[in-house]
């Protein structure tokens, strides 16, 4: 038996990444969770924002949800989300051109403040990743 979380990041269309790690952050609607062996189950609802997965072996895992679920139980940590990018996947002069034409459009159109979240969480996991 190993040390080690096993860790699942999966998109609506793909496994992103699994295996084993040491520790995982996400960000909740009630806050920052890290995740270590032994931990609490938790169900709970994901923001969007980075994750951070620390692998048994090998660099950081940097990605960002758009919302999605957090489950942990048993040292089993799944993330589950409609759309994940891994932050080499992240092209950040979109990130930054998305992030200004959101705020432009701040007060105008509903999906302003997502469309604000999500571009500054992949500015966020590229800046992480360097």
């Amino acid at each position: 038996m190993t040390d080690a979380l096993q860790v699942e990041l999966v998109a609506a269309d793909r496994v992103v990444w699994s295996g084993g790690a040491t520790m995982v952050i996400a960000r909740t609607v009630d806050g920052d969770v890290g995740v270590l062996r032994g931990h609490a189950p938790v169900l709970s609802a994901l923001t969007d924002a980075v994750v951070e997965i620390t692998p048994e072996e090998g660099t950081e895992v940097i990605a960002t949800v758009d919302g999605g679920f957090l489950s942990v139980a048993n040292d089993r940590v799944s993330i589950l989300s409609e759309h994940v990018l891994l932050a080499h996947e992240i092209d950040l002069s979109e990130a930054e051109i998305e992030l200004e034409e959101a705020r432009r459009l701040l007060g105008t159109n509903n999906d302003a403040e997502k469309r604000i979240r999500r571009a500054e969480a992949r500015i966020r996991a590229v800046e992480k990743a360097s």
